[in-house]
């Protein structure tokens, strides 16, 4: 639908703020609330500042009590209600599957991860945790809050969500309280996998004017000087990383046939259908895969050669090549080998 392509690209967008617009909206998100205008705005480069200075500024009593249930939280009730009325329960579910749906994994994990960024280069302490995660709580996710923005997008209510609505088209986090407002830019740059999650391996995957970025592969958390370190890796140093879930990562790298050429693999089973490799990975599974030749020839008369990450118990060549059929190896009898 073209409004939840509308609301993606809000989303992902990236780049400096439209101060005016996102001004401009959180004054008539106080407006539409039945609040005073906010004495003023403080902007800040990312949801980590913004964070920090809502905390400031609170401890210091200068931005007053937090006012999000009354511009985020009540019109949100109301929308939702209004359209789950005009709908009912089963038309909601389908205006939902098209809408909102189509944006929740991306965005949700997405915030989660900045929480957790937020918390992490805040908390320097444990017993600080739990502060920051409250002030956290005090936030609008702007731009974030897309999918259920899109879901209410020209609905019967939507008016009451105006402000919001143009503060998340123009700008990032922010919080409202009922002297003063912090607003945060938009991230500078936004890195991801097809399926849509944070992925980068020569830089941050999301990363802000100020400084604050996060890095991941496929995914998964990863520490900056751990990308670094990709470009020059070698199979001993993939078999002495202690981490696992970081080792997952240097082979998926390297490349898992590469790495068993170069780590002195040794193969278990060969028959027709392939060649079983595997090496033992301290404080992981074994890897194992099956080396198969495709019977088919290349243009260029050659075979090409692929590599199956197959379960560790697997025993036989032809078991794992059963296994990525989803067959037993007594079922597998392919006609032609490929």
């Amino acid at each position: 639908m073209e409004t939840t392509a509308r609301w993606r690209a809000v989303a992902a967008a990236t780049g400096p703020a439209d101060r005016t617009a996102a001004e401009e909206g959180v004054r008539l998100a106080y407006r539409l609330a039945g609040l005073p205008e906010p004495e003023r705005v403080v902007w800040a480069g990312s949801p980590r500042e913004g964070a920090a200075l809502a905390a400031r500024l609170t401890a210091e009593g200068t931005a007053g009590p937090s006012v999000r249930d009354a511009v985020r939280t009540r019109p949100w009730d109301t929308a939702r209600t209004r359209v789950l009325d005009r709908l009912g329960p089963a038309g909601w579910a389908g205006h939902w599957a098209l809408t909102g749906a189509q944006l929740w994994d991306t965005t949700v994990g997405l915030t989660e991860r900045i929480r957790t960024g937020v918390v992490e280069a805040l908390a320097d302490k444990e017993d600080d945790e739990q502060a920051v995660r409250l002030v956290l709580l005090d936030a609008v996710l702007g731009q974030h809050d897309a999918a259920w923005l899109a879901a209410f997008d020209g609905q019967d209510g939507a008016d009451a969500l105006a402000g919001i609505t143009a503060v998340a088209r123009a700008a990032g986090w922010w919080w409202p309280y009922e002297k003063t407002v912090v607003i945060c830019e938009r991230p500078v740059e936004l890195h991801r996998d097809e399926a849509g999650r944070l992925d980068r391996a020569d830089g941050p995957a999301l990363a802000y004017p100020d400084g604050f970025a996060l890095y991941a592969w496929h995914g998964m958390p990863v520490p900056a000087e751990f990308l670094a370190e990709l470009a020059e890796l070698t199979p001993r140093r993939i078999q002495e990383e202690e981490n696992a879930e970081l080792r997952r990562v240097m082979l998926e790298h390297y490349g898992y046939d590469r790495f068993l050429k170069e780590s002195g693999a040794q193969p278990v089973h060969r028959d027709e259908t392939g060649v079983l490799w595997r090496i033992e990975l301290e404080g992981d599974e074994p890897l194992v895969m099956v080396e198969v030749v495709n019977s088919t020839p290349e243009p260029d008369g050659t075979h090409r050669t692929y590599w199956l990450r197959v379960p560790p118990h697997t025993r036989t060549a032809r078991e794992g090549v059963a296994w990525t059929f989803g067959l037993e190896e007594a079922e597998y009898a392919p006609e032609k080998e490929t």
